[in-house]
């Protein structure tokens, strides 16, 4: 996902090519605006997780239910988003959820306006607040329009960026204040994509905890399956099946003839209620 948010393109450019639950009492008490709403009963997987740029056909996704993986990743929006999605439908949601499937809704937003590329969508002191909002509105409107409903979770994507330049941090750190905040009002579940050595770092470190995701996909690339063996922060953060790694990218796989180009992810977390 490190650059299949950003562009697929552009990931292979920047990289050389190419599953976390807010369970009651770990997750939610984590996300201090939810406390108010009555929400629906969340749903978890732990297991093999994949995501790949742009949602696999059915028969794809019905020959690689093989059960090594039980859940995959979609990029259900984002002016960010860099592939097309034809696959990607409230039919495909359904068909592929009957077959068995979990799904990780993943939404690419605003990046940061330290992030060296040319995104299409970048943030900035004077908008992140106000993009975070409207981006988070068009999130649950494609999450809901996929059949995704409320109490699912959204991942806000966010590639690397230079978490030392403090006024770029802190405007990424309002952007996703605001994205959550607004999320939570609509009873959809926060979650966050980023990397180890940044864009996560930003979420994990900061002092000031208001309104920051209450799951956490981390990227670090060490092939090794686990959501706790190698986690760089505090052990009683996102405890309580709230994590995601993202720990092998651009893995060319073959299962049931079809051939696809996938991240894997170990997954201890929330998935969308699609049924």
């Amino acid at each position: 996902m490190a650059g299949h948010r950003q562009s697929k393109k552009r990931r292979h450019l920047t990289w050389a090519v190419a599953g976390a639950a807010v369970v009651a009492g770990a997750g939610i008490a984590a996300q201090t605006s939810m406390a108010a709403t009555t929400w629906p009963a969340q749903r978890t997987f732990t297991g093999h997780a994949f995501d790949t740029c742009a949602a696999p056909s059915l028969p794809a996704m019905k020959a690689w239910h093989t059960g090594f993986y039980g859940a995959a990743a979609v990029y259900v929006g984002g002016r960010n988003r860099g592939c097309s999605q034809p696959n990607l439908t409230a039919s495909w949601v359904k068909s592929v959820s009957a077959v068995g499937w979990k799904l990780i809704p993943i939404y690419v937003g605003a990046q940061p306006p330290c992030q060296s590329g040319s995104s299409p969508e970048k943030l900035t002191a004077t908008t992140a607040a106000s993009l975070g909002r409207t981006d988070a509105d068009d999130a649950v409107a494609k999450a809901s329009a996929l059949g995704m409903k409320a109490g699912s979770p959204v991942f806000l994507d966010m590639e690397p960026y230079d978490i030392t330049n403090t006024s770029c941090n802190n405007a990424v750190l309002t952007y996703v204040r605001a994205f959550d905040k607004e999320l939570r009002a609509k009873t959809y579940r926060s979650g966050f994509y980023g990397f180890t050595s940044s864009s996560a770092k930003a979420i994990a470190t900061a002092a000031d905890k208001t309104d920051l995701p209450g799951n956490l996909w981390y990227a670090l690339w060490d092939k090794q399956y686990t959501t706790t063996t190698d986690w760089p922060w505090g052990s009683t953060q996102f405890t309580g099946h709230s994590r995601g790694h993202q720990y092998i990218v651009n893995s060319k796989e073959t299962r049931g003839g079809y051939t696809i180009t996938v991240d894997r992810d170990a997954w201890d977390g929330p998935v969308a209620i699609t049924g």
